[in-house]
Parts: structure tokens; C-alpha cells; sequence
């Protein structure tokens, strides 16, 4: 088998990767969205035609034509060595089912999760049952925030003010834990502004700088999208 088929992620890092298997109109949006992030992604689909569109939208994507349900070839493509598994394939059921039970099931994989698109409530009971971490049901939009929410786990919700500016609201990242907003100065390190912090049913709107942040808490910051991405997330 020649060597172009093999894939692994960037040496040096410590986060497995992420590898989307069927790249249709959600998977492409959740494969945009991952790497709008900086992520490592491995694409995949048994359609020819459907890698050469997303490589037309995604030029630097790495992404192979195979076929999902043959254990040997999701292994031979490396997203068995991917650390979350993202199943967007939709019909026909039976693929998606096999595809996250290889996932999920085959010796020696080192998928941690894998997230499955369903299109009924049979289909889902369906994925849960060989294994699936989690089931979403199909949308664009729902792709973007599946993307979105894997590479920034603490993220509660963001409203986008335009295409540069947004608002997040965040669980309280570990580092900020015991500290105060002064000591942080989030304005200056993050270049965001803090619009709000403390318990969910409770916040304090323009938190004084005095304001000690804790393990139970949120924040509601606004900055550009980028700025956003560069907080801390665990």
C-alpha cells in the first residue's frame, strides 16, 4: 500500500486528532469549523466526488476516499489513530451504524469518542447501542457548533455579534480558578473585555476587578472571534 495513504497527526503533540467520516453538507461543516480552529482533521468518505469538493473548499484538508465499513481500510487511512471519531454519514443506516462500531470496537483503536449523526429516533437508539458517545440529529448549523464545541469543550453558547466580533459565555477555565479578575487582566493578556462572571443564576454584570473567580462560575466575555479562540479551555 503506498505510503500516501498513510496519515497520523502532527508529531509533537499530545491531542489526538480528529477524523470525519462522511463529508457531505454537515460533515463539511463540522470539517470547516475544526479547522477554522487550528485542528488536526482526517476527512473521509467513500465518494470520490464528495473529497474532491471539500478539497476545492478546504485545500489543505487531509482527506482520503474509503470505505468506512472495511475495518482494515479505516485503519490503513489512520482514523483508527484519531482521538474523537465524528460519523456524519446518513443513509444508508447500516454504514454509520458499522462505521462507529469499527470505530468504537476494532482491537487496538485509540478513538476516545464517537459522535454519530442519526436521521430518526430508531437510528439513534440504534448508535447508542454499538457504542456511539453521542448522537446529533442533521443540520448546518448544527454541524458549525459540533465543530465548535470539540475544540472549545467549555464553551456554554456564544452570540455572534458580526462576522469578527462575538460574546461568549464559558465555564470558568481551571487556570482562572482562585483568582481575581485584576490579577487575570483579561483585557490586556486576551485582548477581551469581561461583561459578566459568577454563578449561572447569578452573574454580576461588570464584575469589580476585586472579583475572584471560582470552580462554580462563568464568564461572559466579548472580543474579536479570534481573540475568543486563544482562551484557555480547560
Amino acid at each position: 500500500m503506498s505510503d500516501w495513504w498513510q496519515w497520523a497527526p502532527k508529531k509533537g503533540t499530545d491531542q489526538l486528532g480528529f477524523a470525519v467520516v462522511g463529508v457531505g453538507r454537515f460533515g463539511s461543516a463540522v470539517c470547516r469549523e475544526l479547522i477554522r480552529n487550528g485542528s488536526d482533521v482526517l476527512a473521509v468518505d467513500s465518494s470520490e466526488r464528495a473529497i474532491d469538493e471539500l478539497r476545492q473548499l478546504e485545500p489543505s484538508i487531509e482527506a482520503r476516499v474509503v470505505d468506512s465499513t472495511d475495518e482494515e481500510s479505516m485503519r490503513a487511512a489512520g482514523v483508527l489513530d484519531m482521538g474523537t471519531v465524528v460519523v456524519g454519514i446518513s443513509e444508508p443506516i447500516e454504514a454509520s451504524i458499522t462505521t462507529t462500531l469499527i470505530a468504537k470496537d476494532t482491537d487496538g483503536s485509540r478513538v476516545q469518542q464517537v459522535i454519530a449523526r442519526a436521521t430518526s429516533d430508531l437510528h439513534e437508539k440504534m448508535l447508542k447501542r454499538v457504542g456511539a458517545d453521542r448522537v446529533v440529529f442533521p443540520s448546518r448549523m448544527q454541524g458549525e457548533r459540533l465543530g465548535l464545541e470539540l475544540v472549545r469543550p467549555n464553551l456554554i453558547e456564544r452570540l455572534e455579534l458580526d462576522d469578527q466580533t462575538g460574546i461568549d459565555e464559558i465555564k470558568v477555565p481551571a487556570v482562572f480558578v482562585g483568582r481575581s479578575l485584576r490579577d487575570l487582566n483579561l483585557r490586556k493578556n486576551y485582548l477581551v473585555n469581561v461583561l459578566a462572571a459568577g454563578p449561572t443564576k447569578g452573574l454580576t454584570v461588570n464584575p469589580p476587578a476585586s472579583f475572584v473567580l471560582k470552580k462554580s462560575h462563568v464568564l461572559v466575555v466579548m472580543g474579536s472571534m479570534q481573540d475568543l479562540q486563544k482562551l484557555p479551555q480547560t
